[in-house]
């Protein structure tokens, strides 16, 4: 496979007029409940005191990729609040699917649209709800991958470098470096993997050949169809029936035919089966806030390791996270707490069970308490 640059070349052969972004933005509200409900996911929450995590994901391909070239998939529940979020991005291109079916369909009805649009087009596709803390590195990072990704029928990840042995992300295991841009090296992959057990994820990060899949996908919209005419040829066939009636704006047959797809992953669906991935690995000081642990982690710490977004006091209490702005929050002799307020409700867990969370909007949802979820 012939690369669009070498080693120590530093022009580009991509027109941005063809570059497009696609962020996803569906998805519920359950890990960081109370404050995310069904109408208020991750991605519409500001943890911070700033702008939301989808604003986050959108100011972030700023000077790289322009609001008219941006398209968003979301769901209809939030629909109009993604609007409020991203006022900048054509509402025409904010898309609200009919039915979840997760990553694969939503890049797939991205991709035909785009293809509609500008068949040379590059489609950088982003999650919508992931913190990075080196943006600049972020936009070096697809800018070389949008040089690779012009080359039909190239595919490229930007793979994370691991930190630490993660059990509960995915793996992009690497083949040979095949070039270098700047600092960021790039590799050929060798095949995906699932969410490892704790002692293969020690292996992976020790072994140096493995990188975390943080769900950024660059490739030609036309590359994304022929994949899934050759691998997913039903779900290929129904996306350019909808795309033939007219896209997005056929309503009727995109609302008919939409619910149908298989709901599956890009990763199950794609990069698992696809040829010629390269990866391009950086670290971008990336999480995908996956936990309230996560959000403490990334939050600013008094001198006893407390976190807090509102008034309190702390007396002998250590490395508690305090999410209530509206209320003086006092702690007394305990560690280790996440405890979060919204207007109907109040979380008290420990950090090391807040991977759990996302069972209490279960146990509500099946107690039929539809007004706290």
């Amino acid at each position: 496979m012939s690369l669009a640059w070498k080693p120590g070349q530093s022009g580009s052969r991509v027109d941005s007029e063809h570059v497009f972004a696609v962020i996803l933005a569906g998805g519920s509200g359950t890990r960081f409940w109370p404050l995310s409900r069904r109408a208020r996911p991750k991605q519409l929450l500001d943890f911070w005191g700033g702008p939301s995590l989808l604003a986050q994901t959108a100011r972030r391909i700023q000077g790289l990729i322009s609001p008219e070239r941006t398209y968003v998939v979301t769901n209809s529940l939030i629909h109009e609040s993604v609007r409020r979020n991203l006022a900048d991005v054509p509402a025409v291109q904010i898309l609200a699917e009919p039915a979840s079916r997760n990553t694969a369909p939503a890049i797939g009805l991205a991709a035909f649209e785009i293809a509609r649009r500008d068949p040379e087009a590059i489609m950088v596709v982003l999650p919508s709800d992931h913190f990075i803390t080196k943006p600049g590195v972020f936009r070096q990072a697809v800018t070389a991958a949008c040089e690779l990704a012009c080359n039909e029928p190239v595919s490229v990840v930007i793979g994370i470098t691991p930190s630490r042995p993660e059990t509960g992300y995915g793996y992009i295991r690497l083949a040979q470096q095949v070039a270098r841009r700047g600092r960021l090296a790039v590799y050929a992959v060798r095949k995906f993997t699932e969410k490892p057990g704790a002692a293969a994820a020690r292996r992976y990060v020790q072994s140096g050949q493995y990188l975390w899949n943080a769900g950024l996908f660059i490739w030609r919209a036309s590359t994304v169809i022929r994949h899934l005419e050759r691998f997913q040829p039903r779900m290929a066939a129904t996306l350019r029936r909808i795309s033939d009636a007219g896209g997005i704006r056929a309503v009727r047959e995109l609302n008919r035919f939409y619910p149908r797809l298989d709901n599956i992953s890009i990763d199950y669906a794609l990069m698992e089966k696809i040829p010629a991935i390269y990866a391009v690995a950086a670290d971008l000081g990336w999480s995908d806030v996956g936990s309230w642990a996560a959000v403490f982690d990334l939050s600013r710490k008094d001198a006893d390791g407390n976190s807090r977004s509102g008034p309190g006091l702390s007396i002998d209490s250590r490395r508690n996270m305090v999410y209530a702005p509206e209320k003086f929050v006092a702690l007394v002799g305990v560690e280790n707490l996440v405890i979060v307020e919204s207007h109907d409700a109040l979380l008290v867990c420990s950090q090391d069970r807040s991977q759990d969370v996302g069972k209490v909007a279960r146990e509500l949802e099946s107690r039929r308490m539809t007004p706290l979820i």
